[in-house]
């Protein structure tokens, strides 16, 4: 690699949801590779690359202002916009004098030779050059998916990585893309239609971060349920595994994902496992008696609620009503004792009354999550319900959000105090000071933050206390 390439310094900053961190940081690992030196994002950098998100006009915004901030901070700097937002509103940046170079979705595996081909350089000659500016191309470089190719191509793009920065959590993508279409939703257009892992890689990949000491993996995804669900029209030799789990489990809609968690649960080293957002209208009990019985899977499930109204969820698209997912609640219950539940709300969908936002909350009351994720709707630009009529106003959804908040700040301390003075295995991840003493901190297995006073080195280990206190809202639970 040539020694021009190796001096440059880049700095990366993720926007958006975990599959976004997961990729980042794939990214970041190449740019190591090749050569460059990764920095802060800070003023210095002589490539800034921004990973994009685009799932609510906020997240527009915020990745507008970091691709400026960026500019700002070196005007002779490369400045890169990858994903979502890239993808979806590339035309838009196109015009946008502070973007260099523009990578969709589907591309990020190619940050290297993107950068390379917008430098002019050949990776294999040993030219000098002064520094990125003098040899910036006049116009930009786009490198976007054509958003009506997603339908033809369901390969999945590889991006893995061989460490993690957390040390202690490794965050899994194995799954991209979605075919749901919710009416409020940008993200199918974003990313595109389902595109699963080979089984192979995935497994291939943990074992490799288990090496580096990682105890505890998250298996995420854009739509994680429907895993697999591409590998009925493929006969690719990796593919195999997805199909041999249908004929395994044939009762069990999730089948491909069981039986991946199954080998994952397998791996010498690894001694949790999480799984990411879980769509209701695909669980079943056949795919919730199957991860009750593996040791490693934790009881901290994220269920994609959205609304407990019956005719909003229905406007939103969703593929099941609040009873269907009160079942798969109990269901849940019925084979984790006092598992973690959580989801997402949007408040102020278009046509949601008064009326339909109470039975919503009654819902969410009755239901007793661990965690309530709360959103105003925010319309997005090309979906359905932008082109909605009762649209609500800020002030609406805001105040119905604060009611939503009020009831999850109880919840969560309802849920949390359940586990004072009861044991429980901690995974410690570092030292952490509330009210003026220091403490270790680490994660119960249903993902509740416990800290603990000791003078020894625990991170990284397991270790199996019974909690006083328990840390909730930023504050000490206890007696």
């Amino acid at each position: 690699m040539n020694d021009h390439i190796k001096k440059r310094k880049a700095a990366l900053h993720n926007l958006g949801c975990k599959v976004n961190s997961y990729e980042l940081e794939a990214m970041q690992q190449q740019l190591e590779k090749a050569g460059y030196e990764i920095v802060p994002f800070e003023p210095g950098a002589d490539v800034y690359v921004i990973n994009t998100c685009t799932v609510t006009n906020i997240a527009d915004r915020k990745s507008r202002q970091m691709l400026h901030r960026a500019k700002k901070m070196n005007p002779d700097a490369v400045v890169v916009a990858v994903g979502c937002y890239a993808q979806v509103r590339g035309e838009e940046l196109s015009a946008d004098p502070d973007v260099d170079i523009i990578i969709g979705s589907s591309r990020k595996g190619d940050l290297v030779s993107e950068l390379e081909k917008y430098l002019g350089e050949d990776p294999m000659a040993e030219s000098e050059h002064e520094s990125p500016a003098a040899v910036q191309q006049d116009s930009q470089h786009i490198a976007l998916r054509d958003v009506g190719s997603w339908k033809e191509d369901t390969s999945y793009e590889r991006l893995e990585i061989d460490r993690t920065e957390e040390h202690t959590r490794a965050f899994i993508k194995v799954q991209d893309g979605c075919n749901q279409f919710c009416s409020y939703c940008i993200i199918p257009f974003a990313r595109g239609r389902v595109r699963s892992r080979a089984e192979d890689d995935v497994v291939g990949e943990i074992r490799r971060l288990a090496s580096t000491g990682v105890k505890e993996v998250v298996v995420t995804g854009i739509h994680l349920c429907s895993y697999g669900a591409d590998f009925k029209d493929s006969s690719a030799a990796e593919d195999r595994a997805g199909s041999e789990a249908a004929e395994l489990q044939p009762d069990c809609r999730c089948a491909a994902l069981l039986h991946l968690l199954q080998e994952v649960n397998k791996i010498d080293g690894i001694e949790r496992i999480r799984l990411g957002s879980l769509e209701p209208g695909y669980i079943d009990e056949a795919f919730i008696r199957g991860i009750a019985a593996l040791p490693k899977i934790c009881p901290h499930f994220h269920l994609s609620l959205q609304s407990g109204c019956a005719k909003t969820l229905k406007n939103m698209n969703r593929k099941y009503t609040p009873d269907d997912f009160a079942e798969v609640a109990a269901m849940i219950r019925k084979y984790f004792e006092h598992p973690a539940l959580c989801t997402d709300i949007i408040t102020g969908f278009p046509g949601e009354t008064e009326e339909d936002f109470e039975e919503c909350r009654q819902f969410v009351s009755d239901i007793h999550f661990f965690e309530t994720h709360i959103f105003p709707y925010s319309r997005r630009k090309g979906t359905v319900a932008d082109r909605m009529s009762g649209q609500n106003t800020e002030a609406v959804k805001k105040a119905r959000g604060a009611v939503l908040h009020d009831l999850d700040m109880t919840r969560r301390k309802e849920f949390l105090r359940y586990y004072i003075g009861r044991p429980v295995e901690v995974l410690f991840e570092e030292q952490v000071t509330v009210g003026g003493r220091t403490y270790w901190s680490g994660h119960g297995r249903e993902y509740q933050k416990v800290l603990l006073a000791d003078t020894r080195d625990l991170t990284n280990q397991l270790v199996t206390v019974t909690p006083a206190q328990i840390l909730g809202d930023d504050s000490l639970l206890g007696y």
